[in-house]
């Protein structure tokens, strides 16, 4: 019946309630994996929707209690949602879009929805808020509740341990691929669905919803799997081609710009290798080289490390490393390094206040953060730098890593992802190895100046736009 194995490492029951046949409908919850394609979530609902013979309903949800929610993430939710009511307006299936305007309004609604299900399939993800909410969800009805974990390439389950360096970890993913690589059905409507359901009422907006509009909307980064598809497009059309040579050019930027986009959902990792036009030939010896595996061009197996080894390493981290966004999950060399300077003299000390607003002596850091702040976005190699200079700055290191945490999460659009979070404590030595000479404050950490980063970067076009303060 369904087309997903039982025994699939990405299939999760989450409660003991039963399939009923006799149920109007099948439910995709729609949390974590926001798209209508490239969707495993979706794909095992469809198969449930059509081994049963019963419709199925896209219920796509928005809570309003989660931390650090505001307009900016939102409306990039919000603007996903709008194109999945207009794409299903007359499909195949019913959407029933969900915009909670008071706390618990959310699962009231999805127990209401459940009660009449045959079975709901819904997104599987490791971390934040997520996983409260599908158990508290799962244990309020008594229909079956499975989830799909549709986060990358690798499924979560297929290790049970977190890899200490992306050399260990690449290795591994190359091993396991060469098993072969599961895709999810690029058009996965196709061929129909049971009918003969109601169309459902989804008042989608942000009027009423508790949330901070501090925090505004980027105007030129519309949310998405449409945007995220043309992002792609575009990336794959001129971004690609140049990966290698202008990824450091600020300027002209050659970096793809889809974190935003991955970390919502809107776009997936079988998706975007896919999308990159050339023919996978795998090397059938794997060392965990970071070129030469995937047989494709030069910039196409750069890129391919960034999106699938790195991004991939976090979600293996926060399954599978215990307090994964804590001070006590860095390495114990780290830790005993970075402590045993702590007493050491800070050449500048700011104010959580201070760094907010970007008012630093330090005018490539203050970009970065005007970028951050104002653009919700930071190119990857600011952000190291961005994280170094404020472990530098901070009286001790767990106060630089509180700081880094609340900027990021509070303002980047990607933030609060696994990849995201681990690239914040990549700044304190996860994933990294002891550098030497040994320094005040940074110890055996890896250093990084903004000298260095402006003799690397091209830069003029950027600290035109972002060097100055914004009204």
């Amino acid at each position: 019946m369904p087309a997903m194995d039982e025994t699939s490492p990405r299939l999760r029951r989450v409660n003991a309630g039963p399939v009923r046949p006799d149920g109007h409908y099948v439910v995709y919850w729609m949390t974590m994996q926001r798209r209508l394609a490239w969707n495993f979530g979706l794909d095992r609902a469809i198969a449930w929707a059509r081994g049963l013979g019963k419709p199925l309903v896209v219920f796509e949800t928005l809570v309003s209690t989660y931390p650090w929610a505001c307009t900016r993430f939102h409306q990039f939710i919000l603007d996903g949602m709008l194109d999945h009511r207009a794409a299903l307006a007359d499909g195949p299936a019913r959407y029933y879009g969900f915009v909670e305007r008071k706390p618990g309004e959310m699962l009231a609604a999805f127990a209401a929805l459940a009660r009449d299900a045959a079975i709901v399939v819904t997104d599987d993800y490791p971390t934040f808020v997520a996983p409260g909410i599908l158990a508290r969800a799962a244990a309020q009805v008594e229909v079956a509740v499975e989830a799909v974990d549709g986060n990358g390439l690798l499924p979560l389950n297929a290790t049970d341990r977190a890899f200490p360096t992306a050399h260990g970890f690449r290795r591994f993913l190359q091993k396991e691929f060469l098993k072969g690589i599961e895709m999810p059905q690029a058009q996965p409507f196709a061929g129909g669905l049971p009918g003969g359901l109601a169309a459902f009422r989804s008042e989608l907006g942000l009027d009423g919803a508790p949330i901070s509009a501090k925090v505004a909307p980027v105007a030129d980064m519309p949310g998405g799997s449409v945007a995220g598809a043309e992002r792609l497009y575009r990336f794959v059309a001129d971004g690609l081609p140049r990966y290698l040579e202008d990824r450091l050019d600020l300027d002209h930027p050659a970096n793809s710009g889809l974190s935003p986009y991955l970390h919502f959902g809107h776009v997936g990792a079988h998706q975007v290798v896919a999308s990159l036009g050339e023919p996978w030939r795998l090397n059938p010896k794997p060392i965990g080289a970071r070129e030469g595996y995937w047989g494709m061009s030069a910039p196409a197996e750069a890129f391919l490390d960034q999106v699938v080894t790195w991004r991939e390493l976090g979600f293996n981290g926060c399954a599978h490393l215990p307090r994964y966004d804590e001070w006590e999950s860095l390495p114990g060399w780290a830790r005993a390094s970075l402590e045993a300077h702590m007493g050491d003299p800070r050449p500048e000390r700011y104010s959580f206040d201070e760094l907010d607003g970007a008012r630093t002596a330090d005018p490539l850091w203050n970009a970065a953060q005007r970028e951050l702040v104002h653009g919700g976005r930071m190119h990857n190699y600011l952000r190291m730098l961005w994280g170094k200079k404020v472990l530098e700055w901070s009286s001790s290191p767990q106060e630089a890593l509180a700081t880094l945490i609340e900027l990021n999460n509070r303002y980047a659009i990607d933030g609060r992802d696994p990849n995201s979070t681990s690239g914040i404590f990549w700044c304190f030595g996860r994933y990294d190895r002891a550098w030497g000479p040994e320094r005040a404050i940074f110890g055996k950490i890896r250093y990084m100046t903004s000298a260095q980063a402006a003799r690397k970067l091209t830069l003029k076009g950027y600290l035109a736009r972002w060097g100055a303060p914004r009204s």
